[in-house]
């Protein structure tokens, strides 16, 4: 059996010695301390720091892009060593979040948004299939507002989302919850 999947999202943008950029980093090498095989939407930023930090780790990374979307972007970064191509994004934002044990949502823009809608949308459903929700994760504190707004405005479940303020707190609560029996 493999390693367990952690999806993580994030900005599309950023450089080493940004802040974002190297929390993203110690977030990819201590999921890959702990275990865990990290996938991403496979390009840079946010992707090619938590990447980078998984690789320095000893991790897998798999990179899900969308090359119909982002021609531009013909091929994943560098430390991916499985490349998952999409045709669409919406079918790039299903597959990070099907191959994934649980997910993780850094600081991003819109792109990140959607994906973590949709992560925590299949977790609030999954109760209706008689299944347990994937535990989903957001680092910052723009997530907690949001979630906080979102679950009291939208009438859904904000519980079903942690909001911690680093990777270290995002992972002690993924080997809590993915250790745990159902």
């Amino acid at each position: 059996m493999g390693r367990p999947t952690v999806t993580v999202f994030g900005s599309s943008i950023g450089a080493p010695g940004e802040p974002e950029y190297d929390q993203a980093v110690e977030l990819g090498r201590l999921l890959a301390e702990a275990g865990y095989a990290v996938a991403t939407g496979g390009y840079g930023g946010s992707m090619e720091a938590v990447s980078s930090g998984a690789h320095a780790a000893g991790g897998t990374i798999t990179g899900v892009t969308a090359p119909d979307v982002f021609p531009h972007r013909d091929i994943p970064n560098r430390y991916v060593q499985e490349h998952v191509r999409a045709a669409s994004l919406t079918e790039r934002i299903h597959e990070l979040v099907d191959i994934a044990e649980a997910c993780i949502a850094l600081p991003g823009s819109i792109g990140t948004f959607t994906e973590l809608m949709v992560a925590w949308n299949l977790a609030y459903v999954a109760r209706f299939s008689d299944t347990r929700p994937r535990p989903v994760v957001t680092i910052g504190p723009l997530w907690e507002r949001l979630i906080g707004e979102l679950g009291s405005h939208l009438g859904t479940d904000p519980s079903l989302v942690t909001c911690v303020e680093n990777g270290v707190d995002a992972v002690h609560h993924l080997e809590k919850r993915l250790t745990t029996a159902p």
